[in-house]
């Protein structure tokens, strides 16, 4: 368990706070491109870490990233007037350039103070169908993460995000904890149940088809540069002889991403805090073999076609109490959760706890060593930080990165498939 004090120190992570301090030596996706597509389209707000910006694309197809509240009198220059290469308040027509240059100040004339007065800006990226932006110092500015699946045309990949009522830990100890997957997904994970026997699902794209019954696999965790890896290890029955066995590594990259496998597909999450209680959840999903992944089926394996608890125009995850986070527990018979969808499931566990757990009244087992190895490499990364230093993950390579899901006799090394 942790103390209120740590925890406290986890999940704050505005301007100021510790937490806030590492999260912002990193670039996080802020927003998919599609939200701002075309130039001249409707701009976006954003917030990131407790800060509400507005991103938008000007006429030649520039992107820029704003203090959302205009530098004359705080109106919010996301209901501005997009035209002409630049973002226009409404109220008295200021206009900024993507670097937060006055290009007009219709209400004063006197130009020379335009000089003097600058719209707060972030650096922003644009790649794989995502805007990144640093909000941290500029001497401290990493270099731009070289992600493998950067490379690989947007439209071969699932691109998207979901937003939700809750603090970010919440979300990024879920990737931690492979114990849940067998249990919580029961219906992709060992379908048979309900009659207590074991039938693998050979859908070779869902990351919560095990390939075995074993509901309490051995954990490894090893530190890497980037944060860490964990390997669940889950034994494959019928196979005691030879050792055989099913590894499933997942790499924790700091300060909040993880890579989930499939044997097929690769899911990177980054889980990026909007403030202390609220996290928006980017994915982007690529196939191993290079073919395009099958958007439809992925969105509808993760319950996202469900407009009860997925808004499709705010990227909104809108399951409550009130919907009971749409599970349906007439069906609970044959469905193990009677929630519709892996990651709806995910969502109702996370929101279930409140918008912050409280971790101080925890009692933990060896199953969630993981989790505990994320919520010490943070803090440590606050005390680096806080001391002048960088915290752990920064200017890491992570092009080479990837998760694994593979059957292997007994005499493999988990280790040796992370770097085959």
């Amino acid at each position: 368990m942790l103390s209120n004090a740590e925890n406290e120190t986890l999940c704050r992570v505005g301007p100021g706070t510790p937490m806030g301090a590492v999260f912002r030596r990193f670039w996080h996706p802020v927003c998919l491109s599609e939200q701002i597509a075309r130039p001249d389209c409707d701009p976006v707000r954003v917030e990131i870490l407790g800060e509400r910006l507005v991103a938008f694309r000007d006429t030649a197809g520039k992107v820029g990233l704003l203090e959302e509240g205009c530098p004359h009198r705080g109106v919010s220059l996301a209901l501005g007037r997009n035209e002409d290469n630049g973002l226009r308040c409404l109220y008295h027509g200021w206009k900024f350039a993507t670097d937060g240059t006055i290009l007009d100040m219709p209400n004063c004339p006197d130009l020379r103070l335009a000089r003097n007065i600058k719209a707060k800006t972030y650096p922003i990226r644009e790649g794989g169908g995502f805007l990144w932006a640093y909000l941290g110092p500029a001497d401290r500015m990493p270099p731009f993460p070289k992600w493998r699946f950067l490379e690989i045309p947007v439209d071969h990949m699932r691109v998207n995000r979901i937003d939700a009522d809750v603090n970010y830990m919440q979300q990024l100890e879920g990737g931690a904890d492979t114990s849940h997957v067998g249990i919580l997904h029961s219906n992709f994970a060992r379908p048979g149940w309900m009659t207590g026997s074991f039938n693998a699902n050979t859908d070779q794209d869902n990351p919560a088809a095990l390939a075995t019954g074993d509901l309490a696999p051995t954990l490894a965790v090893e530190d890497t540069p980037f944060g860490f890896h964990y390997a669940a290890i889950r034994q494959v029955e019928g196979n005691e002889a030879d050792g055989k066995r099913n590894v499933r590594v997942v790499p924790i990259v700091m300060p909040s991403t993880r890579i989930i496998p499939s044997p097929a597909v690769q899911f990177i999450i980054f889980e990026v805090p909007m403030n202390d209680t609220r996290t928006a959840t980017f994915a982007a999903s690529y196939r191993l073999d290079g073919a395009p992944v099958d958007q439809w089926k992925l969105n509808e394996m993760s319950g996202r076609h469900n407009p009860a608890l997925f808004d499709e125009a705010t990227h909104r995850y809108i399951g409550t109490w009130e919907n009971r986070f749409g599970q349906d527990r007439g069906r609970m018979s044959e469905d193990w959760s009677g929630i519709k969808g892996v990651v709806m499931e995910d969502m109702a566990m996370a929101m279930s706890q409140g918008a912050i757990a409280d971790r101080s009244k925890e009692h933990l087992v060896p199953a969630d060593q993981a989790v505990v190895r994320c919520r010490r490499q943070l803090l440590e990364s606050a005390r680096r930080v806080a001391e002048g230093g960088d915290p752990i993950g920064v200017e890491v390579d992570v092009s080479t990165i990837r998760a694994i899901d593979a059957t292997v006799p007994g005499n493999v090394r988990w280790q040796d498939l992370v770097t085959a």
